[in-house]
């Protein structure tokens, strides 16, 4: 059987070249170690036990359960009893390429974007699929996995639709179990696509409130009212979750100095960085960075 279309840099798991999505099982015994990755991972437990550890702490987990987690986040597994989980993997270029469009969509947006950057979460996304929508789900996994191997260009279609039939099942189940105050009621207002895309193509510059309010054509108090409405966040905050996930792919994938990487993701005070990047992974980005920092060594890798 050929190898999965994923390497492993010391502690760290990226993609190979060309890669749009992956899926496949992976059984875990006694632990799997601590590690970040460089791809959204998602993954859907269907057999065995065992317990899932990251910066909020320790989860057992069962037959049913699911883990989202954006590029950057580090955990990891204990306690594993034929603990069988299926991954499904993709790429921050899908993201941002195929898979860009969801950011009209509310429920899809949720699941992906502003549901894992709020505060309490950082990064990460946790539900359960009931013993039919679990069926559904590995049913598209399945599929996926069946297409992992096939050369990416006439398959693109296929892929991406296989990859959209599985967020959807993950997205409805979201919306079921969150104790959030959110409402998948239709498409995201115009204006806050807008205002996360200008956020996110220049993280480094200095936004404001009122220069956001300003190139949207909008009141401060409705831009806030809006997009917090729509993402749970107020805009400012919204870009600090960016900024920090930004940091952490630096962190892990170049030699550029921590002040550089700081100055880049727009916040040039070293120490102001130093404390947001700390709430958010629970590590200093030094000590983020000599944990799971590429060393590099190619290879094969078992995602998490």
């Amino acid at each position: 059987m050929a190898e999965p279309p994923v390497d492993r840099s010391g502690v760290l798991l990226h993609f190979t070249a060309g890669t749009l999505a992956y899926a496949g099982h992976y059984l875990h015994e006694q632990s799997h170690p601590v590690h970040t990755h460089s791809f959204v991972e998602i993954a859907v437990v269907t057999g065995g036990a065992g317990v899932h550890v990251s910066l909020a702490g320790r989860r057992p987990l069962a037959v049913g359960d699911v883990i989202l987690l954006r590029p950057g986040v580090w955990h990891g597994y204990e306690e594993c009893r034929g603990l069988d989980l299926y991954n499904c993997c993709f790429s921050t270029e899908t993201l941002q390429r195929e898979l860009a469009w969801i950011r009209e969509d509310a429920l899809l947006s949720y699941l992906l974007w502003t549901g894992p950057h709020s505060v309490q979460r950082r990064g990460m996304l946790t539900t359960r699929l009931e013993p039919a929508a679990l069926a559904e789900c590995a049913e598209h996994l399945d599929a996926l996995n069946r297409l992992c191997f096939r050369p990416v260009g006439p398959h693109r279609g296929d892929i991406i639709g296989r990859l959209l039939l599985v967020l959807g099942c993950l997205a409805r189940a979201v919306a079921r179990t969150t104790g959030d105050a959110f409402q998948a009621t239709g498409p995201s207002h115009p204006a806050i696509v807008r205002a996360m895309g200008l956020m996110e193509s220049a993280p480094e510059h200095r936004w404001t409130l009122a220069e956001l309010a300003a190139e949207l054509h909008l009141t401060r108090g409705y831009l806030v009212r809006r997009f917090k409405s729509a993402t749970g966040l107020p805009p400012m905050a919204y870009l600090s979750r960016f900024r920090v996930e930004l940091a952490a792919g630096l962190l892990l994938h170049t030699d550029q100095s921590i002040t550089r990487i700081g100055e880049a993701v727009g916040w040039p005070d070293a120490n102001y960085f130093a404390r947001r990047f700390k709430a958010h992974y629970g590590l200093s980005a030094s000590a983020y960075r000599a944990r799971f920092g590429v060393a590099r060594s190619d290879g094969p890798a078992q995602p998490a």
